[in-house]
């Protein structure tokens, strides 16, 4: 990792993380040195339904855009902060232990140079006021981390390669560390070197979107909805045809492109199927498209390790396993981090990154042109 020379104590930051999904807020104390990190405290933080809901509304466009969308982003600002302030008292931490906080904030629309119409039309736009962040934890809070790596050319996601890297690269091993959250992303790491990073496509999106549009529940818990489907291969071959699945070089994605408008589309003209088939015909999307993705690289892997939301589907780890052997696939706990908090530390080390003066962003994995700092 990265450190400057005047850095050789420990220090305490916070990274907060709300992903597509929109489940709750990941919250994470790391400890962050020039000998590396070390995850120090965590918590999950809820958000309601009516602020989901709120969320899910803002991302599509409507009516009283401009007013909805600064409330909302007070409230989440709040919401972040509530988070940071139960995480440190639970851990009996003061504020003035920590040297910042890192938020992603939540994305509400993300139209990278990958799928604009023209560099005219690419923007990023997350939300949750840091400026309230801030003020109600009396911590520097470092934020809008994507938006200088849009301006410079680049997709503004994924970030977490140049962590991956940081954290989980090993002299002489070739691993791959796949995240699967809303949508799915993979860093190739050659050795030390980050080689490449993008986003696969989508990850849980649609299964959450799809189980709970028939059955109230907001993810499929272990995958086991899915498990009870056959694959529908009409189905996956018409879905495999989107676009993005055949872009190369940086690329990232997001609900815009993966939606249940998306699914009707691939669904039209085709005989009626269970629900649970397609939920198994979009588990085995999400698979084949990381396992797409990871071989697009052309570069032989000895380990696969993932993290996020993902790594506790059962279904979906069989897939890859599956599609995946004989490489080694395991979550990232095996190589020190628990998966669900992986998101959170990196934007604790992007905070960091930022204090320093160094680049966040790797332009090997975003296309920008050269390295930014961010936030």
């Amino acid at each position: 990792m990265s450190s400057s020379s005047k850095d050789s104590a420990p220090s305490l930051y916070v990274g907060l993380m709300s992903g597509t999904s929109i489940d709750s807020i990941d919250a994470a104390i790391v400890e962050c040195s020039e000998n590396g990190m070390n995850l120090v405290a965590t918590l999950e933080h809820p958000i309601s339904d009516t602020t989901r809901n709120d969320i899910a509304a803002i991302s599509q466009s409507g009516d009283d855009e401009i007013e909805r969308l600064g409330r909302l982003d007070r409230e989440l600002g709040k919401l972040f902060a509530e988070a940071v302030l139960q995480l440190l008292h639970n851990n009996n931490t003061p504020s003035s232990a920590i040297t910042a906080i890192g938020s992603h904030g939540q994305t509400i629309r993300h139209r990278p140079p990958s799928s604009a119409a023209s560099a005219q039309d690419c923007f990023t736009l997350q939300i949750g006021d840091p400026n309230t962040i801030a003020e109600s934890t009396g911590i520097t809070t470092v934020s809008d981390f994507r938006r200088r790596d849009i301006a410079a050319g680049g997709e503004g996601a994924p970030l977490a390669p140049a962590f991956h890297a940081a954290a989980f690269s090993a002299p002489n091993i070739n691993r791959a560390i796949v995240n699967v959250g809303g949508i799915a992303n993979a860093s190739i790491l050659r050795g030390r070197e980050l080689a490449l990073g993008f986003d696969t496509g989508p990850g849980n999106t649609l299964l959450d979107q799809w189980i709970s549009k028939h059955t109230g529940r907001r993810y499929d818990a272990e995958g086991d909805w899915a498990a009870e489907g056959e694959v529908v291969s009409r189905l996956l071959d018409s879905m495999l045809q989107h676009p993005f699945l055949h872009k190369s070089g940086p690329r990232s994605t997001g609900k815009e492109a993966f939606n249940l408008d998306w699914l009707s589309s691939c669904l039209e003209g085709l005989p009626e199927y269970s629900p649970q088939n397609i939920q198994a015909t979009l588990a085995e999307l999400t698979a084949q498209s990381i396992v797409a993705g990871i071989h697009s690289s052309n570069i032989s892997l000895d380990e696969v390790y993932v993290c996020g939301g993902g790594a506790h589907n059962t279904d979906l780890m069989r897939r890859l396993y599956r599609m995946l052997d004989p490489t080694l696939l395991a979550t990232t706990s095996a190589i020190g981090m628990e998966p669900d908090w992986v998101e959170a530390a990196a934007f604790a080390w992007l905070a960091r990154q930022t204090l320093e003066g160094l680049a966040g962003n790797a332009p090997v994995v975003t296309g920008a042109s050269g390295p930014r700092i961010l936030g």
